[in-house]
């Protein structure tokens, strides 16, 4: 894995070892922000089920102003660390280890991006969806990644689904408020 572009274009990122942390493949990472281009730039993100920490990795090199990085797992976080070091993003990333349900009903922040990228099998995409609702800013959106025989429903908590991009046997399903739509 590598960053695909901005003021870290090229560096390498470090994956955790074993079956645990299912990286998002090049191109749908590249097909997601080239979707997001123009959706970046000083925005506050958050990258919960972080893993590696790629997608936070990538909006902070292509202008995030800020990124916070959740995951469960000690392993994950600490390859999100080691990639924020390696990038020189220490300063505009928060990383926390924590179960998703508990870092939303703790969170006090808005963020106007969110990536959801829960384990395939763990059936918890919806659950983690409507626990991050009221931590979107007025004008943000979220970004889930799925596969196909997931169908994620079209419409919750004044959220509707806005687009969907499949690359392959991926599909970014993204959630805007019904009203902004």
């Amino acid at each position: 894995m590598r960053v695909i572009t901005g003021s870290a274009k090229g560096k390498r990122l470090v994956t955790p070892d074993g079956r645990d942390v299912r990286p998002t493949p090049e191109r749908v990472k590249e097909g997601l922000f080239s979707a997001l281009q123009f959706d970046i730039e000083g925005r506050r993100v958050l990258d919960l089920f972080t893993g590696s920490g790629q997608l936070g990795v990538e909006a902070l090199s292509r202008g995030a102003a800020t990124a916070t990085l959740v995951d469960y797992s000690a392993v994950s976080v600490k390859a999100a660390k080691t990639n924020i070091e390696n990038c020189g993003f220490c300063d505009r990333v928060r990383i926390i280890q924590a179960d998703y349900a508990a870092f939303c009903a703790m969170c006090n922040d808005t963020f106007d991006v969110v990536f959801l990228d829960p384990p395939y099998n763990a059936g918890i995409l919806m659950p983690a969806l409507k626990a991050v609702l009221p931590l979107v800013s007025d004008y943000g959106f979220i970004v889930c990644e799925h596969p196909p025989e997931v169908e994620p429903e079209q419409s919750v908590g004044g959220f509707s689904i806005w687009r969907t991009y499949r690359y392959g046997k991926v599909l970014l399903t993204v959630y805007k408020r019904s009203c902004s739509l």
